[in-house]
């Protein structure tokens, strides 16, 4: 009996690109788009996190347009992202026994960090800032949202998307990235059927980290 692979037509798609950045959320390159597409869930300025997430009567940091650089960084370790997230400092225990995402901590874990880095934190890029992003908005389809593998710094997640695990670890933590990590590659994958692949890098490819 033929298979079904025998009878299936042969696939168009030839080359698949991931392109692989630093870290940055959706509504910071994206939110904006949302001014050339209306169907994209991005964000219209009326979105606010309050300075301090223990009082309702504190100032309102709104979401703006008027980021030009990436810098200065907020925190983005495992420790720094969990107040963004939990309303609360690492460490803290939030309202309840069942800790909630209320993803409302942003300013206040900015602001602690450094002063006035609330109204950094708070800012999206406007489409005509980054237009190589806003033409290929125009012009090709656009994700809903996106979401880390693991709410932290760049070498767990690189190794997620190499292997789609972190095999456990959440901060790059020097030592075993240096000794490398045991786990299957999708590289490996791709191999093993029979498909070819490039792999393009601007500073040592993370793919060196395994053994």
């Amino acid at each position: 009996m033929p298979s079904e692979r025998s009878n299936s037509k042969p696939c168009p798609i030839k080359t698949v690109v991931v392109l692989v950045q630093e870290n940055s959320s959706f509504n910071h390159m994206l939110g904006w788009m949302k001014s050339l597409n209306p169907e994209i869930d991005g964000v219209t300025g009326q979105e606010y996190n309050l300075l301090s997430t223990t009082d309702p009567n504190s100032m309102r940091i709104y979401f703006g347009d008027r980021s030009e650089f990436v810098d200065p960084n907020p925190g983005h370790s495992f420790d720094a992202i969990y107040e963004p997230v939990f309303s609360v400092p690492w460490g803290q225990s939030s309202s309840g026994d069942d800790k909630v995402a209320m993803m409302n901590g942003f300013a206040q874990q900015a602001e602690s960090v450094q002063k006035g880095l609330s109204e950094v934190v708070m800012n999206g890029f406007r489409p005509e800032v980054v237009p190589v992003f806003k033409e290929l908005v125009m012009e090709f389809a656009v994700c809903g949202r996106w979401f880390a593998s693991i709410p932290t710094l760049t070498q767990p997640n690189r190794l997620f998307i190499h292997s789609a695990t972190s095999h456990g670890i959440v901060n790059n933590d020097t030592k075993k990235l240096i000794h490398g990590f045991p786990q299957k590659t999708i590289f490996d994958s791709l191999d093993e059927a029979g498909f070819s692949f490039r792999i393009y890098y601007q500073y040592p490819s993370s793919t060196l980290l395994y053994r």
